[in-house]
């Protein structure tokens, strides 16, 4: 397993210059003995670059830093707002593009390209899950734009 590791490291370790780290394995489930690879990066990072698996392990990844205004979250409204609504990162796009352009080097990014970016690898993907688990009961009701 820590092959896999280094394998990954030797692979994606040039994305540590654009705020990526790699924290290594973790396990998630002692009894099914699963593991994943465990990673942070800013929010603005470009998440296409990355895998959602690699070599058979899970990545799970958690934002180190700040979020834009778009994804505050007061307390008392935690529990009763989805922080990775659809419309948030609509929002935090419409506002930041040419921010957003700036650092991911691409002054020609159109929006749809941002949006794939911010929204783990592709937004259309997040929107659809995003409104089943909210049919589910999963996760608080939001507004689709």
């Amino acid at each position: 397993m820590f092959e896999i590791l280094k394998s990954f490291e030797s692979k994606y370790g040039g994305l540590k210059k654009k705020g990526l780290r790699i924290e290594g394995l973790s396990m998630i489930d002692p009894k099914r003995k699963k593991h994943v690879i465990m990673i942070s990066k800013p929010f603005l990072f470009d998440n296409r670059q990355l895998p959602k698996s690699y070599e058979g392990l899970e990545i799970k990844s958690k934002i180190e830093g700040g979020l834009p205004e778009e994804f505050k979250l007061e307390k008392e409204t935690v529990k009763k707002e989805y922080l990775w609504a659809p419309s948030k990162f609509e929002k935090y796009v419409d506002r930041c593009s040419n921010d957003i352009r700036k650092q991911f080097g691409n002054p020609n990014m159109t929006r749809e390209e941002m949006l794939d970016a911010l929204a783990f690898g592709s937004f259309e993907d997040h929107k659809k899950k995003s409104v089943q688990l909210m049919k589910e009961g999963k996760i608080p009701p939001f507004k689709l734009n």
